[in-house]
């Protein structure tokens, strides 16, 4: 148990250097206030960003556009459209993709319900579709391979869809207009985005016989697996020079079929945002090391305005742990309060950022990881003790005739 005397003395010279004291907590505080900023910030400006990502991190996603390059004398400009054949045959070359699906969008589709009517986007997909746009299923259930075999009317729709269609009721079992054709709804889902939920989903074999092209796809999506950045590259590549044979254009025309690399694009945003919060951390960690050495200097000032009471306590028997422990007290007490005042201001201006800023798609959620915060005031507060420690010992070594001496 520590002796209640020391405590009174270390209070009673700290109201004595009022001044002192506070410029030594204000360094520290000062410290660990700007380092959780700068990660809660670093954070908020990742998730952001990342939050653009909602769709499967291994998502590819290719379509078909016009050729840039002229082709055994046909001409440049020609649009290049996918099909069914087109989709069969990848999906056959490459041994069965992951949730490979075709994706047709009918766009500003007039849905109705009742008396209730709005304008929105329907997509014409495969099932394995639903998993590479990471939908959240709320109620009922998604789409599934039996509907495309039997091309069903069945539609599975959007939050937003749900509440401005079908309001308070539940429209799992109830039958919705998509371009004035009934369609039964068979589940609602969620999305990250909010947009996404102003969507529908039917069979793409129903919407080929209703609403399109017998055969035609928009799009073709599939995911990559844990295919890394090269090898998801390496089969998009592979791909377009499959597709180039039964199109016919050039092998090396990158404009006539699009894609998406979900892989390269997520895994050079994690690296980009990962040398952030490193380089966030490592000036946070400067500004406590500034705060560290005005520590230290300031308890050397200490030492030397109290050189001859230092003295004097040697004179009469004090022992040199006694004067160690006097002033690694002070640093230990001041870098303590200090640093958990920082953490607390910088996670209550973190909470104020999280409650008044709106959620966007650069800047959302900040918020720093505790233990990292936690671990930063721990690390200051040691440093604190060893910055007082040096001119402890040097107290402590002081002899008292010296120290008597001292003006």
């Amino acid at each position: 148990m520590l002796d209640l005397d020391l405590w009174q003395e270390i209070m009673s010279t700290m109201r004595k250097n009022k001044l002192r004291a506070f410029l030594t907590g204000f360094s520290v505080a000062w410290g660990i206030f700007i380092l959780v900023i700068l990660l809660g910030s670093g954070n908020g400006l990742s998730k952001g960003v990342m939050h653009n990502f909602s769709d499967a991190a291994n998502g590819i996603w290719l379509w078909g556009d016009k050729t840039s390059k002229s082709y055994n004398g046909m001409n440049v400009g020609r649009s290049i459209e996918l099909t069914n054949e087109d989709l069969e045959l990848i999906d056959k070359t490459y041994g069965g993709l992951d949730n490979i699906s075709g994706r047709y969008g009918l766009w500003g589709s007039l849905i109705s319900y009742k008396n209730n009517y709005g304008d929105f986007d329907v997509q014409a997909i495969n099932p394995g579709h639903q998993v590479t746009e990471k939908i959240e299923l709320m109620s009922g259930r998604l789409l599934d391979e039996l509907d495309i075999k039997q091309c069903r009317k069945v539609v599975v729709i959007g939050r937003i869809v749900k509440d401005q269609i079908f309001k308070s009721e539940d429209p799992i079992g109830k039958y919705v207009e998509v371009r004035g054709i009934p369609f039964l709804v068979v589940g609602v889902f969620n999305d990250t985005h909010d947009n996404e939920t102003k969507r529908l989903y039917i069979p793409i074999t129903l919407a080929q016989k209703t609403f399109i092209t017998k055969n035609k796809v928009g799009s073709i999506t599939f995911t990559a697996g844990n295919a890394s950045v090269a090898e998801a590259s390496k089969r998009i590549d592979d791909i377009k020079a499959l597709l180039a044979s039964t199109h016919k254009f050039a092998k090396d025309d990158d404009r006539a079929i699009g894609s998406w690399n979900a892989v390269k694009e997520f895994q050079q945003m994690q690296a980009v945002f990962n040398f952030i919060n490193w380089f966030v951390f490592f000036v946070g960690m400067l500004t406590i090391i500034a705060g560290i050495v005005g520590v230290g200097n300031i308890m050397l000032i200490v030492v030397k305005e109290r050189t001859k009471e230092i003295g004097i306590r040697k004179a009469i028997g004090a022992k040199p742990s006694s004067i160690v422990k006097m002033i690694l007290l002070e640093s230990l007490f001041i870098t303590s309060i200090a640093g958990y005042i920082g953490l607390f201001l910088g996670v209550f201006i973190l909470e104020l950022i999280h409650k008044f800023m709106p959620p966007n798609d650069f800047f959302r959620n900040p918020g720093v990881d505790f233990n990292i915060a936690i671990g930063a005031v721990l690390l200051i507060i040691f440093a604190g003790m060893l910055a007082g420690f040096i001119p402890a010992r040097r107290a402590a070594n002081i002899k008292p005739v010296i120290a008597l001496r001292d003006e």
